[in-house]
C-alpha cells in the first residue's frame, strides 16, 4: 500500500466515523438518564476532537513537499 492509498483509506474511515458520531449526541438525549447522557455526550465530544487530530495530521502529511530534498 502506498502512502497516498493509506491516507485515502484513513480519510475514508474518518468520514464514516464522523457521520456516525453525529448521531450520538441527539440520540443520547433520549437515554432517560441525564447523568449518563451527559457522560456519553462528553465522551462523544472527546472522540470528535481526537478524530480531528487525525484529520489534521493527514492534511499536514499530504502538504509535505519532498522537492526540498532534491
Amino acid at each position: 500500500m502506498t502512502q497516498d492509498e493509506a491516507i485515502q483509506k484513513i480519510e475514508d474511515a474518518c468520514k464514516v466515523i464522523s457521520l456516525e458520531m453525529m448521531k450520538v449526541t441527539p440520540t443520547a438525549r433520549h437515554l432517560g438518564d441525564e447523568e449518563i447522557a451527559g457522560d456519553v455526550m462528553k465522551a462523544s465530544y472527546q472522540l470528535t476532537i481526537e478524530l480531528e487530530v487525525i484529520k489534521k495530521k493527514l492534511i499536514k502529511l499530504k502538504g509535505r513537499d519532498d522537492s526540498s530534498l532534491l
